[in-house]
């Protein structure tokens, strides 16, 4: 059964820094998708990013363009969001998430069946 756990939320001050992780167990294979979302107060979930996880391919939604950037540890085991330049607006429930099949389409996972427990990312001064 894949097992996904989010860690390193945190209050941040407007044009701060956060560096999320996501934990990946369960898989028999390496060849997955992790995408990252995001849910803030009274707004649906919204995809943020997405990286294959053995040749690194990403993909950024429009807010996450130029000020996010998702990676792979070495281990291929963990799945890092680096925020940079955070705004109020960022403010949200961070979950990483994946296709328990492994199944991908481009850089993300084809279905989303398995869910992290979610970090909260607040930004305020």
């Amino acid at each position: 059964q894949v097992h996904l756990v989010e860690s390193g939320g945190g209050l941040v001050q407007p044009g701060g820094s956060l560096r999320l992780s996501c934990a990946v167990s369960g898989f028999t294979s390496r060849h997955y998708a992790i995408a990252w979302f995001r849910q803030a107060p009274g707004k649906g979930r919204e995809r943020v990013s997405c990286i294959e996880n053995l040749d690194g391919t990403t993909y950024y939604a429009a807010p996450a363009k130029g000020r996010f950037t998702v990676s792979r540890g070495d281990d291929r085991r963990t799945v890092y969001l680096r925020m940079d330049n955070l705004q109020p607006e960022d403010t949200a429930v961070y979950y990483c998430s994946t296709d328990p099949n492994g199944n991908i389409v481009g850089a993300c996972p084809g279905s989303f069946g398995s869910w992290g427990q979610g970090t909260q990312v607040t930004v305020s001064s």
